[in-house]
């Protein structure tokens, strides 16, 4: 029986690292067989891992690809980590406040692509262990150019993932639509998705529903990707790709709770800040 917090914490675990093979297979092969296709050098995922100042308190590996033909950039991290929060940090994080102690393991990923007409994509998901446990986590897409149709299909996706595991997909896409608002530009990052935290009631039910969503975002990437990877691009929309990428820095940098939450947990910088863009304009 799975009724302890430690057995809890080795079966989350386990399934974060074995999703991170899964999409580092799949988003390779995108990268292999495309490249072919087009008689071009295969571009392959650099390996890193990194362990905490404390090795006792865990760390994680992270893959990276830069300069593909299918993806400009694309990071697959996972860690798994523990330790105390510092003071001014701890009233931040639920079940924190008291003592600070904490264990955390997760998996996140940041993929900007090649190709303008595909949507820059984010997935992850998250256990995090204090005086409470929880799951969150969540996946958006962020296109610089309109695709109504696209839209729909991603998240009819979420809506079929939310409803059979009785969730609130509405709940969660509202929360997406504020989570992802940049009041300075007020607008959305992109078109959004699904956005969840501090999932508590039914630790299987929630693992179950973690696991639906990491199999989603396989199956989501997998049609996505490859029916627009061929479709040709001009100049202008990769412009306004660039464009859009800064946008998207400014809330990696001022909002995102993975951000701050690395950095305060004394994660890799590198890991952290996988998310951002190898390149952007600004106006």
């Amino acid at each position: 029986m799975i009724n302890n917090s430690e057995t809890k914490k080795k079966f989350v675990s386990n399934w974060f690292v074995f999703l991170q093979s899964q999409i580092l297979k799949q988003f390779q092969d995108f990268e292999k067989e495309f490249s072919k296709s087009k008689k071009g050098k295969v571009r392959r995922f650099i390996k890193k891992k990194w362990n905490k100042n404390n090795i006792s308190e865990g760390g994680g590996t992270y893959f990276i690809l830069k300069n593909g033909k299918v993806f400009d950039k694309v990071g697959i991290n996972q860690s798994t980590v523990s330790g105390t929060f510092k003071k001014e940090f701890r009233s931040k994080i639920l079940g924190a406040a008291k003592n600070g102690r904490y264990w955390a393991s997760g998996i996140s990923v940041v993929a900007h692509m090649k190709n303008p007409k595909i949507p820059a994509l984010h997935f992850n998901t998250r256990f995090i262990v204090t005086e409470k446990e929880w799951f969150g986590g969540g996946m958006d897409a962020t296109p610089c150019i309109s695709n109504k149709k696209e839209s729909l299909k991603i998240h009819r996706k979420l809506k079929k993932i939310c409803e059979s595991n009785k969730k609130n997909y509405k709940f969660y896409k509202n929360w997406c639509d504020k989570y992802f608002y940049l009041a300075h530009h007020q607008e959305t990052r992109g078109i959004g998705g699904i956005f969840f935290d501090y999932e508590n009631k039914n630790w299987f039910e929630n693992f179950k529903f973690v696991r639906d969503l990491g199999i989603g975002f396989l199956d989501i990437t997998n049609v996505l990707i490859k029916t627009k990877q061929n479709l040709s691009w001009k100049a202008l929309e990769k412009n306004k790709q660039l464009l859009k990428r800064a946008k998207y820095i400014q809330f990696n940098i001022l909002y995102d709770r993975g951000t701050k939450f690395g950095l305060n947990s004394g994660g890799d910088l590198e890991a952290i800040l996988m998310s951002l863009p190898p390149n952007a304009k600004w106006k």
